[in-house]
């Protein structure tokens, strides 16, 4: 607890009571505050940016691992990615994300969200179009009594003398006003953290909930897998990758890339990169195709039309950008089927949450993500609600304080630019990263450590773009010491120096810590995937 932090009314120009605070407003986040809601609980959801507008799912369409309560499709569905993900996924839960995700979409369906036909009139529920998705549940939260506010992010978590939460405080970007929100219960659904390497819609995804989640207590899982790139246009943003599966990758004089366009194909773009440019025309897709890409993704086509390029017959530049644990798996550790945390009153939801337990150590854009995102949020908010409920009224009247441990900026400036600089040099480097060994590993620690150090000894001020900066040297260290650990090659954790999967490695990894961070191996039978809880196992 960092007592140079004051919690008294007066220093707060907004200062709010709730059951039930929820950190974050994209898909997780929101279906946490309407889930909440049902439960009669007082809800307040705050949102860096504009809730419905923000994030990675907001930006563009989305895939949802949506599969009918068939038997076999739904044993296909949990195996098809086992072997991907290095067999650290767990089937129990995977079924429970399966079941709770056909009963959400099926409710968005009702609530009238326009999902497409098929050619023999039945509906097609395994996407989501993000801008229609997020406004849809933008309404739904409302109108259910939650309440909103934008351009408000968090900065701290609060917490009592006995360590549970007991809300946060933070700021209004438009206004500079502070506010504080005393609660009984708290989910972080922040996202990942994509190290603003200008992925589509990960602007606001700077690992901020992990750092509050850290500062209070929490602890982490499978932050190894978190190299996660995805490929853009070389002069855009845009990082939705399905529709490279009909593309052609080329060198700059035309030479198709042996290997870039199979299963491993983007290892091959990565090491290309290295040293030469890499091109790439979607030339692989019918006529007929094409017109049903452009409905389906007009996003991926705007900075095509606004170069004047025709992707389709026409050779363009792409790079790979970082979305780290957006489309990574790793995040905040829960220990229930609740989405409950190591901390008392903290839930975790999203990409903010790990989602080994479905995906193990590896996924991509949209699908298990976004499955997890609403099924986790679902949990979390009703779990949430039942605690809050639990706590009782004077619950909320308990003396709380800031749990940040950055001490206050001194009188030398720290640069907030400057240190997300030195982050990206780090985790931006297919070198560094994608390709990751232990030499350049440990070296990139001790840097990132350092940096940390700097940090601890200068002082930060309690700014959005200070904690962004800290959150980002934070997570990087969780990740880079979890993957110096895991000597192997597993999931999306390509380590050259261990290019093999190791059976004798199939846990997971669990790290923490802010001055000194460890790791420590959990086999796969201790996790809690049979824990019953009060709202239900499955519900």
């Amino acid at each position: 607890m960092n007592s140079t932090h004051s919690s008294a009314a007066r220093d707060f120009n907004l200062d709010l009571q709730a059951d039930v605070l929820v950190i974050g407003g994209g898909p997780a986040g929101t279906w946490a505050a309407w889930s909440a809601a049902s439960e009669a609980a007082n809800v307040i959801l705050v949102d860096k940016g504009y809730c419905g507008t923000t994030g990675a799912t907001a930006a563009a369409g989305t895939g949802i691992w949506y599969v009918a309560p068939d038997p076999d499709a739904r044993k296909a569905a949990m195996a098809s990615r086992e072997a991907l993900g290095g067999y650290l996924a767990h089937r129990d839960w995977m079924m429970r994300v399966l079941d709770r995700t056909y009963a959400n979409v099926n409710s968005l369906a009702e609530w009238g969200y326009p999902f497409p036909l098929d050619d023999t009139g039945q509906p097609q529920r395994n996407s989501l179009q993000g801008p229609d998705y997020m406004r849809l549940m933008r309404q739904k939260i409302k109108r259910a009594g939650v309440t909103v506010l934008d351009h408000s992010p968090a900065l701290e978590l609060l917490v009592d003398h006995e360590g549970a939460v007991g809300g946060a405080i933070g700021i209004q970007r438009q206004t500079g006003e502070r506010w504080r929100i005393r609660s009984n219960a708290v989910v972080i659904a922040t996202g990942g953290c994509a190290f603003l390497s200008k992925a589509l819609g990960c602007n606001v995804l700077t690992g901020d909930g992990y750092l509050m989640a850290a500062e209070a207590g929490a602890d982490f899982s499978g932050m190894e897998f978190s190299n996660a790139y995805g490929i853009s246009p070389a002069f855009a943003t845009v990082t939705k990758t399905l529709f490279y599966n009909w593309a052609s990758f080329t060198y700059e004089d035309g030479t198709v890339i042996p290997g870039a366009g199979s299963q491993k194909g983007r290892s091959v773009i990565a090491q290309t990169l290295l040293t030469q440019p890499v091109y790439a025309i979607l030339d692989k897709a019918t006529e007929d195709m094409r017109s049903i890409m452009r409905n389906a993704q007009p996003n991926f086509f705007l900075p095509f039309d606004r170069m004047g390029i025709d992707p389709f017959t026409q050779r363009f530049p792409v790079t790979l950008r970082l979305e780290g644990t957006v489309r990574g798996t790793g995040g905040i550790r829960i220990v229930d089927q609740s989405c409950a945390t190591v901390v008392p009153g903290l839930y975790a939801a999203g990409d903010a949450a790990t989602r080994e337990l479905i995906c193990g150590g590896f996924t991509g854009g949209g699908s298990h993500n976004a499955a997890w995102a609403t099924s986790s949020g679902y949990w979390s908010g009703q779990a949430a609600a039942i605690y809050a409920r639990r706590s009782g009224e004077q619950a909320i009247q308990r003396q709380v304080e800031p749990a940040g441990t950055l001490p206050p900026e001194r009188k030398q400036t720290l640069d907030p630019k400057a240190v997300v600089a030195a982050v990206q040099a780090e985790v931006f480097p297919y070198d560094r990263n994608y390709f990751r060994n232990q030499s350049s590993l440990t070296a990139s620690l001790e840097r990132l450590d350092s940096l940390w150090q700097t940090i601890r000894e200068t002082g930060m001020a309690t700014t959005v773009q200070a904690r962004e900066a800290a959150a980002m040297v934070a997570t990087a260290r969780w990740m880079y010491r979890s993957a110096i650990e895991r000597r192997e090659s597993r999931g999306m954790h390509k380590h050259t120096d261990y290019p093999q999967l190791d059976p004798a490695q199939q846990h997971h990894l669990v790290s923490g810590g802010l001055d000194q961070v460890w790791v420590q191996s959990q086999p796969l039978s201790d996790q809690v995937v049979a824990v019953k809880v009060a709202v239900g196992a499955g519900q």
